[in-house]
């Protein structure tokens, strides 16, 4: 029973430490989220659930690595205690009653399968919530152990513990072997000396004699039986995605190897920092997002930021906006605005070397790609999580008639007033610009003030359109989506949501029931793998 438990848990093992690594390949999955090799848009939303995809195959590696774990212990007592002389090619033992724990720590694949328990140990712990919240460096540290896991995996599975017979139809089972017969001395039926007169023996008793002739079911053994160590299987299971990742990479690494030319520091209220860089031949969508690394943040470490401003045809510029939260953000802030007490910082390019070196790797693929291939979009933020829509309205503010979308709604939710101003200047534009081409029904805007002690505006003359569409409080979802239901009969509306957990779920079940007007919500997320 143990070899079958572990034989079948390793089967699983291998498909999922196969698949694992498929949601991480974030070139393939940008190739195929832009490209026409997928061209439904159903199909293309899987893609979205890569993150989701990844997670599920680390929980049941870690299921079926217990299950496999236990099994191999139930083995190594089995090896130990029924050990026999007549198989000896078969026996992980060597003697009968041999300590179980010398198969599991002076073997190879003993000794190799305790370490990656512990490997997976540490990036199953470090996985969690509470770790990547508090402290994202042990989960990103322990996260690259996987290459150390991999390596063990391919020695753990080149034991050889396992074999299967090589010769059966020379050994077929529960065949009858004459010679070793004659050499413990025992008799043969009589039957079979005329078959084979070289053998003299003395019959068996007539009655068992009779049944292995009148059913010819007994079949003779011409030689000892072989046993030979299965290859591993595992290899080919892993080797493809494994060289496939890591060629994506070393393309990843050639790619970013360059430093971006940082053109413009902001510093934004409400601890937000805008980065505006430059980089040769670099093109992205409105809606992806871009890794950061600055080695003397930290030599490993890269973050993902959103695309709040895209390169285009007329200018080569791109931006983050990039939330201070955490020590990584902290000290790249500190780097950056070292020298400045202003708000704002643009330097001519002559004085560029007082900034740190910064490499951007991307742009990877995001679901709000999507949000431009609706004719009607729901933009839902919650805070900081207003920046993948940032580069979707400054797509829109250098011309929408070439995009599918013909209705937008923006909504907005903050919890103080000044966070609106990261953005209130390009939507004051984007509304101006509108305006002028008497569309002025293509965007609709609605700002919610969360938390606030009275009646506030924001400040200036030219954001009165802003102030006309800022409300206190928090926006009642169900009726919000009857309304944009009812003015989009029998319509598909694209929802997006980046924000804060509570109001993704309301909008995920929301978007799942079904209305009175024909109406279809689609449900779209913001996770980065």
């Amino acid at each position: 029973l143990g070899l079958c438990v572990s034989r079948a848990s390793a089967s699983v093992l291998n498909l999922n430490c196969c698949l694992v690594l498929l949601p991480m390949c974030r070139v393939l999955l940008a190739f195929l989220r832009g490209s026409q090799k997928v061209a439904s848009r159903k199909t293309r939303r899987l893609l979205d659930k890569s993150k989701t995809f990844h997670v599920t195959c680390g929980v049941t590696i870690c299921i079926f690595s217990v299950l496999h774990v236990a099994a191999h212990l139930v083995n190594a007592l089995n090896f130990s205690e029924n050990y026999n002389e007549d198989f000896l090619s078969l026996n992980a033992a060597n003697y009968r009653g041999e300590d179980p724990r010398k198969l599991l720590f002076a073997t190879v694949p003993g000794l190799t399968g305790v370490i990656m328990v512990l490997v997976l140990f540490l990036m199953c712990t470090a996985s969690t919530y509470a770790i990547r919240v508090s402290n994202y460096d042990i989960f990103w540290y322990t996260h690259n152990l996987f290459f150390v896991f991999y390596m063990l995996l391919m020695l753990h599975v080149s034991g050889g513990v396992l074999k299967y017979q090589t010769n059966l139809e020379e050994h077929p089972p529960g065949c009858f072997n004459p010679n070793k017969t004659l050499r413990e001395n025992v008799t043969v039926p009589k039957a079979f000396e005329e078959t084979f007169p070289d053998y003299t023996t003395e019959p068996f008793p007539e009655d068992l004699s009779i049944p292995f002739v009148q059913n010819n079911f007994m079949r003779i053994c011409s030689e000892e039986p072989k046993f030979q160590s299965h290859f591993p299987e595992t290899w080919f299971w892993i080797s493809g995605p494994l060289c496939l990742y890591c060629v994506e990479r070393l393309y990843r690494y050639i790619r970013s190897n360059k430093p971006v030319t940082i053109t413009a520091v902001i510093s934004h209220p409400s601890n937000v920092l805008e980065v505006r860089m430059m980089k040769d031949d670099f093109k992205a969508r409105p809606g992806q997002y871009v890794t950061l690394h600055c080695p003397r943040v930290s030599a490993l470490e890269s973050h993902p930021f959103t695309l709040t401003m895209c390169p285009t045809d007329t200018k080569a510029t791109f931006g983050v906006h990039l939330k201070v939260v955490g020590d990584w953000t902290e000290r790249f802030r500190d780097l950056l605005l070292l020298h400045s007490n202003q708000d704002t910082e643009i330097l001519p390019i002559f004085q560029q070397r007082r900034y740190p070196k910064l490499y951007v790797d991307g742009p990877f693929g995001s679901p709000f790609e999507e949000s431009l291939n609706y004719e009607v979009s729901l933009c839902v933020a919650g805070g900081i999580g207003v920046t993948p829509f940032a580069s979707i309205l400054n797509t829109l503010l250098d011309g929408w008639k070439c995009y599918k979308l013909r209705r937008l709604y923006f909504i907005w939710v903050c919890r103080d007033i000044e966070s609106f101003r990261w953005f209130a200047d390009l939507l004051c534009m984007l509304h101006n610009k509108l305006w002028q081409e008497n569309r002025p029904d293509y965007i609709n805007i609605q700002l919610y003030l969360s938390q606030t002690d009275g009646i506030q505006k924001i400040i200036g003359e030219k954001y009165q359109a802003l102030n006309s569409r800022l409300l206190i409080g928090r926006p009642r979802w169900k009726l919000l989506l009857d309304e944009i239901a009812k003015c989009n009969r029998r319509k598909t509306i694209g929802v997006f949501c980046c924000g804060p957990s509570n109001i993704s779920k309301i909008l995920h079940k929301l978007s799942n029931s079904s209305n009175s007007y024909g109406t279809r919500f689609e449900y779209n997320k913001e996770s980065f793998s």
